[in-house]
């Protein structure tokens, strides 16, 4: 059973001041049966996965770092207003949409130091996001394994990138 797809639609890796820096655009949308439990109090968690892979031509490409954020995405019924927490950092919004928007842009993210590289070798970055499963509390993650609709997840995107 294959997994509701969310479409990247464009990703880069740059170098600016000896950071390495992500930005991309997944085209993130909920279906009616997340939006629904959403408005019932379960709340979503979200995973923006990245990994820099340098490759390596006869042998296994090595995993040269790895790391994920994590979004917490709620409803709060009082105010009618959707929350969504990553780390400290929390923010209300009034609609799906831009919670939408808000998870699907990577600007300029963090992910590595260009120091940490060696220079003139090839790195593969590879982006992913997806709905945490595991996160959901457990009567939901029985019906995550036998429905798509609880699927939701990107396809792995590799960027190259040689420093």
């Amino acid at each position: 059973m294959r997994a509701d797809a969310i479409p990247l639609n464009n990703a880069e890796v740059r170098i600016e001041d000896d950071l390495v820096v992500l930005n991309a655009d997944f085209a993130l949308s909920f279906n009616s049966t997340l939006e629904e439990a959403l408005l019932r109090g379960v709340p979503l968690y979200f995973m923006l996965e990245v990994e820099i892979l340098r490759v390596r031509r006869y042998w296994f490409d090595e995993k040269v770092q790895q790391g994920a954020t994590q979004y917490r995405i709620s409803f709060q019924p009082i105010t009618r207003q959707y929350r969504v927490a990553s780390g400290l950092y929390s923010q209300t919004f009034d609609s799906l949409d831009e919670v939408e928007r808000l998870i699907g842009r990577v600007n300029a993210r963090t992910i590595a130091s260009a120091s940490e590289l060696e220079k003139g070798a090839r790195y593969d970055v590879v982006v992913r996001l997806r709905l945490d499963q595991n996160q959901l509390p457990k009567p939901f993650q029985l019906n995550a394994l036998a429905s798509r609709e609880w699927q939701l997840a990107s396809e792995s995107r590799r960027i190259p990138l040689t420093p």
